[in-house]
């Protein structure tokens, strides 16, 4: 944690100016002419660094003390397809006490009984350490995401890198990845304490060669075939959403009832051959 002070107040973000002109920009694994504008306007820097032979935007950590616009989107007024129950809604992302929180709850938007949050960089990123300090909700029929990922609407391949909570068992998280919009590559692995009782480090080190994945600073798994690794920047992406219909995945949907959250307390990349930014980065302890 870091140890500066954090806001005591709580605020619900609006999205950018220039995203609500885009329309539909930043939808996941959805080709879109507002994602292509999005790109354009938010882009990335490329700034490939002497380890590594993919262009990256730069290291960052986010405590969340105050809300990044330059660096994140708010999704809002649409949703990524029929097996999505809920609306992306700018209203589903709030800022308290250094904690930016995603929501779901009934709430009728469009054509959704519920609304949900995202967010997602601008920017892409490459090689290096990515993690998240999160803490989830429970309920079934519902997934709470830290992922990266770039595809179609950027006019690349669909790669992505995941970290998904099934929140109806919070006993276990799933790491996948996707390469060429191809998976198959996912593993079920234990949080001891659960995903809802404290919050958890995950991450994962994308490297050229390999790819590990570890959960409060323990390998959870590792690919390295060359044909199941990513090699093309991708942005970075947390959401919260429920389907009526995936309930061999996320299990049978059921209303909660109540407003659930996933919190997200740190986020932070570190590109290959950084110094690590903070004393428990997993990018202090492993290379």
């Amino acid at each position: 944690m870091n140890s500066n002070p954090k806001p005591r107040s709580t605020t619900t973000l609006d999205a950018p100016s220039f995203a609500q002109q885009t329309g539909q920009a930043g939808r996941r694994r959805l080709g879109s002419l507002g994602v292509l504008l999005l790109a354009a306007l938010g882009g990335f820097l490329a700034t490939p660094s002497h380890a590594q032979d993919i262009p990256t935007s730069p290291s960052f950590v986010d405590d969340f003390k105050s809300f990044d616009r330059a660096r994140w989107y708010v999704s809002d007024g649409w949703n990524n397809g029929n097996h999505q129950n809920c609306t992306w809604s700018k209203g589903q992302v709030s800022l308290s006490d250094g904690v930016l929180s995603l929501g779901f709850e009934k709430q009728q938007l469009k054509d959704r009984e519920f609304a949900c949050g995202e967010i997602q960089t601008k920017q892409r990123f490459g090689y290096g350490t990515y993690e998240a300090r999160l803490k989830t909700d429970t309920g079934s029929g519902l997934n709470a995401a830290f992922f990266s990922y770039i595809g179609p609407s950027d006019k690349q391949p669909w790669d992505e890198i995941d970290f998904e909570i099934l929140t109806k068992d919070t006993s276990k998280v799933q790491v996948n990845a996707y390469i060429a919009g191809k998976g198959k590559n996912e593993k079920l692995v234990d949080v001891p304490g659960g995903t809802q009782n404290a919050f958890n480090d995950y991450a994962f080190v994308w490297q050229k060669d390999s790819l590990r994945w570890y959960v409060n600073g323990e390998l959870v798994n590792t690919i390295t075939d060359p044909a199941k690794l990513p090699s093309h920047a991708q942005k970075i992406f947390f959401s919260l959403w429920g389907s009526d219909t995936m309930t061999g995945w996320l299990g049978a949907f059921a209303d909660p009832g109540r407003k659930l959250t996933l919190q997200i307390d740190r986020v932070a990349f570190t590109a290959l051959g950084e110094p690590c930014q903070f004393p428990e980065s997993l990018a202090c302890s492993v290379k």
